[in-house]
Formats: structure tokens, C-alpha cells, sequence
């Protein structure tokens, strides 16, 4: 670090104040990136060593704590490559100190406590009973830990590890003053402890707009909040995974691929609670790779998500450790929008899954917050990850969520689920800010928002994949005082009308209907006529022999009842081309005759139709119109491409009344009760 840059982090009013409220409790973070790149170690286990050797603002001292540290990490921590030179240095000199990565288990066998040691690679070693009765992560997923090892190999017992736990000390904050948290939080305005948040886990905040920070805190929720549920997807080299693998040694992060029912709730064979009572985070990273050897175990996890509990054997067991899941969307959000759904990259098991979805709390747009480059990463002061993460987890033991009541209530539209998600999101976000408690109504207002969006993301989403089910997604609050009630959406949801605004080419037509996997999808219909002698030639139906006659069908009744439409449509005089495309995904579908008939009459009339115009119906050779199946659904897909006016045949308005009126208002709705009265309507032709 330069002197200037130096000189920067010292004058920081964060720093001042810093110094003044919670002196020995912060450091340079810039310190932790210099190092890093040398140890291949957590953030929280760097920055411990930093908190015992570099905590000051004196250059000079701080060099020499740095030092320090380095040396340590030299002679300490055990890299795998160097495991055997490590175990060499033990038998040498009888014990030695390392720092590794500790996972205990007990061998019934022999009932005692042994360790494996990650890097250094050993495993059965003798650890006293105390350290896993005091520190139960070592019994799932492991500690970094400072370990004394001593050497005493045993002729009679050569099967015995010759390593022995002379003493272990996790790395952890060992005190905890939460008063001394509140009174240095009322000297910090919000906008400096946002920004000494983002400083603590590394991010520069002059580098981000308040939506990023507020994207940034909203990470950190699963820390503060007890059996919270998020989702954060979006773009590679955006961070999403850091935080719940480098920020606590209190949260795990489970590598996408396979896990068992054993090792993430109860191990029935040991009568042991997984990972989920073991930490207070459990977040699986790349999503689309998590598989459950278990048949039973998405079951599991979904009740586990919806009550914090789990039923294995005859026993009912509690934990309250929050799931995070993070993965990659790889298009762009305006694609992903337009032809499928933001949960897709989930597996499909997962995916399709609404009640696993809807025990969803909070969907993170992954997608809004920028690639990660060299200077978004601070040089200047925050406080030690580690005392950060034992802030948080002591916040876990308050609740917020009836902060809303005094100044607010929730809309109509949000059920039991929506209203504790949204209470859970709005109680983290009031903690982190103002974990003493003293905010007022604007600030709840504006936690309460932000939640409100990332809950109505979540049913967004379901109201795509589960239908009218999901139908509720106008979110709302309204104000105690004034009764004004305000309306909360989703950015995103401005970006995905598949149809656009404005008179589309004649010969161009849009309807909605099932695919082949029963799947309700708009499909559009594109048209070219050319002189010639009647060829009528069909693509993009993939070979789908069903598609295909529901074309022909449309194409020979116009050519026997052409003049019914128009004296001036002749089909013997020209080639037409008809291409079907579903555009939100690739599956086709069978009934393609009525949307096929009026974008022929649309072309060989020079004639568009309406403008943001849907189709709906189906006829046969003879003429007959066939009733639609699933109204309501039908039209939310509608509505959702961007659709306004609505085309219906007369037989389906006895079902108007299933569908919500907020739904039906949103079109123009115009019936027809003929083949030839909808191509007149659809044309706008009187």
C-alpha cells in the first residue's frame, strides 16, 4: 500500500470513528488481500491473526504485525503440498503448532473422539472429549483451529496414529460486548455504517450505488435471520458464493454435486444432527449440480424450509440454520425472462417443484450487481470479519419483524408465506443497519420495499411455473396514518413483453395454447405469400405430425371458403410459407389452426392485425370452433407476454367468471362465434 493510499484510510471518517467507538476491533483490509494471495485460507482465519498482530493505525506497526502474521502462516499453516515436511517437523521436535482445517468424529469403536486434519492429511488422531462438547462444529464440516501436535509414537500399538491433540483453539472471536455495538452504532449516520458494513467484508463503497450496497446487505440476511431461505442467481465473477465461504466460521458452503439426508439433517445410524444444526448457514453453491442420493430428501428439505423442523424415526428435530442457495444464469435477464423462468437453473427436480419454491424467502437479482474488478476491493478500514460475524450471530437472538406493524400493513395479496417472508427480510435488513434498534418509519418503509421485491420475485416466478395458483402477485402495503396503500414490483418484470407495441407485418399473428408436454406457451405465427400456384409449406414445426395437420387444416378450409372472407384472396394463384415458433421454449404444439387460418387471411389481404393481439381457439376441417380448456391460466401467460386485447370465442364466456377480475381488466376482450367472424375481428374489419 502506497503512501498516499495510506493517507487515504487514516483520514477516512470511518476510520475516526472507528478509533473512538470500538478501538482494537478493526484493521486494514487491504492487509488480508496482500496476504491472501500467499495462504489459501478463509478471510475470518486471516484476519484473526491480523486482530492479534496488526490491529493498529501505525504504519511502522502495522508492517511488523504483518510480518508477524506471514511468519506465522509460514511456520504454521500447513499447505498440502508441504503435509509431509509439516508431519516431519512433529516427529522432530515431539509437538509442533499448526493451523489446519479440523473435522472430529467419534470412533465407536474404540469410543474416542479422532480428528482429520484437512491439509496436513492425517486422520485418527486422539482428540479429548472437551473440544467437541465445546465446539459441535467439529463434529460437521470441521474448524480452522490452531493445534498443538505432539509426537508419541507407541511400539505396542502400531496401528494407533502416533499424532496426539495436545490443546486446540478454534479461531473465533473469543469476547463479545453487544452494548458496545449499539453505543458505536448511534455515532455512525446510516450511509457510514452501510459503508463500514461493506468495508468489513472488503468492498470499496465509493465504488457502488446505494441498490448495489443494499444488494450487498441483503447477502449477509442468513446471517442475522434464523431458518432464512434465499436464492441469489446471476452472472459468474460477481461474488455470490464469498461471503458464506470466507466471512463467518459460523456458515458452511456445500459444493454443488451430490449430499445425503445423513449428512445435511440426522444420521440415524449415529443419532446425530447434520449440517443444518450444526451452523447457522448452510448454502449450496452452483445449485444446478445439487442431488440428493436420498429419494426422500427434497421432501425433507421443504419441510425443513416451511418450519425450521424435520421428522426422522419417531423424533421431530429443530434447527434453525438459515439455506442459501447461489448459482449461475448464463443468458442475459431479458432473455431468461422472455423464454423460461429465473428459477431454471435449480435442478429439475427442484425447479418444477413449486411448494420447494415458495419456502423461498428472498430472491437476490444476482444480475444487478457488476463483475468484480481490482478496485472495488478496499484499501481502507473495517472491522475484523470475524468479531463482524459474532455481531451477527448474536442478532440471530432478536427479531425485528414486528417492525412493521406500527407504521404499516401488508397488502391483501400476500398470503402466510408472503407475510413472513417479507417480516423475516424486513427484520435482517433493520438489523443490520440499526442492530440498536433506533429507526423510525422511513426506514422501516424503505426495508419493508426492498422485501416486499425480493419476496414478489419468488412469486413472479411460480405464477409462471404453477398458474393461477400463484395468481397474487400484486404486492402491496398500506400506511397506517394515511391509509394511502403503495405498490411494490420487480425491475426486471418491465422487460419481458414478448409482444411488442405497435402494428405488427401483415401475416404475423400471436395465441396461446399448450405444447406437446401440456405446457402453456405463446407461440407466434409468421406468413409469406408469393406468386405461384398454390404450394403451402410449413416450418419450424420440427416434424411434429400433429402441428402440421392442425395447419393443413386451417389451410384447406380458407381455400373452400375463401370468398366467405374475401373475393380477393386467391390460393391457387400463390405459395405460402407458415413458420410456428414458440417463443417461450422450443416445444411445439398441435393446435396451431385458428392462429394459422387468420395470419393466411391476415397476408393474402395485406392486412395486420390488431395491435397487441392474442388469438385464442381452435377449429376443425368442418368448421366446429373448440372450446378453450383453462381460461384463467391462459390468459395470465397472455397478459404476461404483453398481450392487450384478447380474442375469445363465445363459448368460453360462461367461463369468465373463473378468471380474477384484475386479470380480465387488463384486456380488451372481444368474442367471435364464427371462423370467419374471428379473421373479421382480428383484422379489425366491422
Amino acid at each position: 500500500m502506497t503512501d498516499s493510499n495510506s493517507n487515504e484510510a487514516t483520514n477516512d471518517v470511518l476510520l475516526d470513528k472507528l478509533i473512538k467507538t470500538l478501538p482494537g476491533k478493526f484493521v486494514r483490509k487491504d492487509l488480508t488481500n496482500r496476504i491472501k494471495e500467499g495462504a489459501n485460507v478463509p478471510t475470518y482465519v486471516l484476519e484473526y491473526l491480523l486482530g492479534m498482530y496488526a490491529n493498529s493505525t501505525d504504519e511502522a506497526q502495522i508492517e511488523r504485525g504483518v510480518e508477524n502474521v506471514k511468519k506465522t502462516l509460514a511456520n504454521n499453516y500447513v499447505r498440502p503440498d508441504e503435509a509431509e515436511k509439516v508431519k516431519s517437523k512433529i516427529r522432530e521436535l515431539g509437538s509442533y503448532t499448526v493451523i489446519d482445517k479440523l473435522t472430529v468424529h467419534l470412533n465407536e469403536h474404540a469410543d474416542r473422539y479422532e480428528a482429520l486434519f484437512s491439509n496436513l492429511g492425517i486422520d485418527g488422531v486422539p482428540v479429548d472429549s472437551r473440544y467437541p462438547q465445546d465446539f459441535e462444529r467439529l463434529l460437521g464440516g470441521g474448524i480452522w483451529s490452531i493445534v498443538r501436535l505432539r509426537y508419541a509414537y507407541d511400539e505396542n500399538n502400531k496401528n494407533e496414529s502416533p499424532f496426539v491433540v495436545d490443546s486446540l483453539t478454534p479461531i473465533q472471536v473469543a469476547d463479545l460486548n453487544m452494548p458496545e455495538v449499539y453505543k458505536a452504532r448511534s455515532e455512525f449516520t446510516t450511509d457510514e455504517w452501510t459503508d463500514l458494513i461493506l468495508r468489513t467484508i472488503g468492498m470499496e463503497p465509493t465504488q457502488f450505488s446505494k441498490r448495489e450496497k443494499w444488494l450487498f446487505l441483503a447477502r449477509l440476511i442468513p446471517f442475522v435471520e434464523n431458518n432464512y431461505n434465499v436464492v441469489e442467481l446471476g452472472p459468474r465473477g460477481t461474488g455470490k458464493s464469498h461471503v458464506y465461504k470466507e466471512l463467518s466460521p459460523n456458515s458452511i458452503l456445500v459444493s454443488g454435486g451430490q449430499t445425503t439426508v445423513a449428512n445435511l439433517f440426522y444420521n440415524m445410524g449415529r443419532r446425530q444432527v447434520g449440517l443444518v444444526g450444526m451452523w447457522d448457514i448452510v448454502a449450496f453453491d452452483e445449485v444446478a449440480g445439487i442431488t440428493f442420493k436420498d429419494k426422500d430428501g427434497v421432501q425433507i428439505m421443504k419441510d425443513y424450509m416451511a418450519s425450521g423442523s424435520f421428522a426422522r424415526g419417531k423424533d421431530e428435530i429443530q434447527a434453525s440454520a438459515a439455506m442459501v442457495f447461489v448459482g449461475n444464469i448464463n443468458q442475459s435477464i431479458d432473455v431468461v425472462m422472455r423464454t423460461s423462468n429465473l428459477f431454471e437453473p435449480f435442478p429439475e427436480v427442484m425447479a418444477t417443484d413449486s411448494a420447494f419454491l415458495d419456502r423461498i424467502h428472498a430472491y437476490i437479482p444476482g444480475w444487478e450487481i457488476p463483475k468484480y474488478k481490482p478496485s472495488f476491493f478496499t484499501k481502507g478500514y473495517g472491522l475484523i470479519t470475524d468479531y463482524f460475524a459474532e455481531i451477527m450471530r448474536e442478532l440471530r437472538k432478536q427479531s425485528f419483524s414486528d417492525a412493521i406493524d406500527k407504521y404499516f400493513k401488508l397488502g391483501g395479496q400476500l398470503n402466510q408465506r408472503d407475510t413472513i417472508a417479507v417480516r423475516k427480510t424486513t427484520s435482517g435488513m433493520l438489523k443490520l443497519l440499526y442492530p440498536n434498534g433506533e429507526y423510525g418509519k422511513p426506514e422501516v418503509q424503505e426495508a419493508l420495499e426492498f422485501a416486499l421485491e425480493l419476496r414478489r420475485r419468488v412469486k413472479e416466478q411460480l405464477k409462471k411455473i404453477g398458474g393461477m395458483e400463484f395468481f397474487d402477485i400484486n404486492f402491496s402495503y398500506i400506511d397506517n396514518e394515511t391509509f394511502e396503500e403503495h405498490y411494490v414490483s420487480v425491475p426486471e418484470q418491465g422487460s419481458n413483453s414478448l409482444i411488442p407495441e405497435g402494428t405488427e407485418k401483415p401475416g404475423q399473428v400471436y395465441t396461446v395454447t399448450y405444447d406437446k408436454n401440456e405446457r402453456l406457451s405463446l407461440f407466434k405465427i409468421e406468413t409469406q405469400m408469393i406468386a405461384g400456384n398454390g404450394k403451402f409449406e410449413k416450418t419450424g414445426i420440427s416434424g411434429n405430425h400433429k402441428a402440421s395437420e392442425a395447419m393443413d387444416t386451417a389451410y384447406k378450409y380458407l381455400k373452400a371458403n375463401s370468398k366467405s372472407v374475401s373475393s380477393s384472396i386467391s390460393l391457387t394463384t400463390h405459395d405460402y410459407v407458415v413458420n410456428a415458433v414458440n417463443l417461450n421454449n422450443s416445444e411445439m404444439t398441435s393446435r396451431l389452426s385458428l392462429a394459422t387460418y387468420i395470419a393466411l387471411v391476415s397476408i393474402s389481404m395485406s392486412k395486420s392485425t390488431l395491435d397487441s393481439l392474442v388469438i385464442l381457439g381452435e377449429h376443425t376441417i368442418g368448421g366446429s370452433l373448440v372450446k378453450l380448456d383453462n381460461l384463467a391460466d391462459t390468459l395470465q401467460v397472455a397478459l404476461d407476454s404483453g398481450a392487450k386485447k384478447i380474442l375469445i370465442p363465445n363459448t368460453s364466456a360462461a367461463d369468465l367468471g373463473s378468471v380474477p377480475s384484475e386479470l380480465l381488466g387488463a384486456f380488451t376482450v372481444i368474442f367471435y362465434d364464427s371462423i370467419e367472424d374471428a379473421a373479421f375481428k382480428a383484422l379489425g374489419v366491422k
